[in-house]
């Protein structure tokens, strides 16, 4: 799914959500985002770049860290990736990474593009929304065809769940 941005819209930052690194390393699913991730940075050259994801419960490494690593060996430049390297939900993903984007100037009401799986793209924006980002476009990765079924049940049950606790 890919929620397209306008021709000529000023992009401030793309925000790449994390997934998971077992074993301190990128899932597949994670590869998908962050190489949708690139695409995006590739777009919009002067939008900074927050890779969001904490410490997976028992591991030793920070997602945000791999992502950012990833992201710099395949040439974006290291001063313009953000790491958020805290959050435990998309929720904290995405107000953490306002608040960090705001220390470096950029106003959460200016365009973002959100990046994530594609069945997690909706509920993503809508929890952006509620973040406090005023124009958000989300933009989805492909989930991997073998874990597909057990990813689009697994956010019918978070989209009821996130309505439930309103997340957004």
């Amino acid at each position: 799914m890919d929620a397209s941005v306008p021709a000529g819209t000023a992009v401030k930052a793309i925000v790449i959500l994390g997934s998971g690194t077992p074993n301190c390393k990128a899932s597949p699913t994670l590869i998908a985002r962050l190489d949708q991730g690139l695409a995006q940075a590739r777009r919009w050259p002067d939008a900074k770049v927050v890779v969001s994801g904490g410490q997976d419960f028992g591991l030793q490494c920070v997602e945000a860290d791999i992502m950012a690593d990833y992201l710099v060996a395949r040439g974006i430049a290291a001063d313009r990736v953000i790491r958020e390297g805290r959050s435990t939900s998309t929720e904290e993903n995405l107000v953490f990474s306002r608040r960090l984007l705001e220390q470096q100037g950029v106003d959460a009401t200016e365009p973002v593009v959100v990046v994530t799986s594609d069945f997690h793209v909706r509920r993503a924006v809508q929890i952006a929304g509620k973040a406090g980002f005023g124009k958000v476009a989300g933009v989805g990765a492909g989930t991997p065809i073998y874990l597909r079924y057990n990813a689009w049940l697994r956010e019918y049950f978070a989209a009821i769940s996130g309505w439930v606790l309103k997340e957004y």
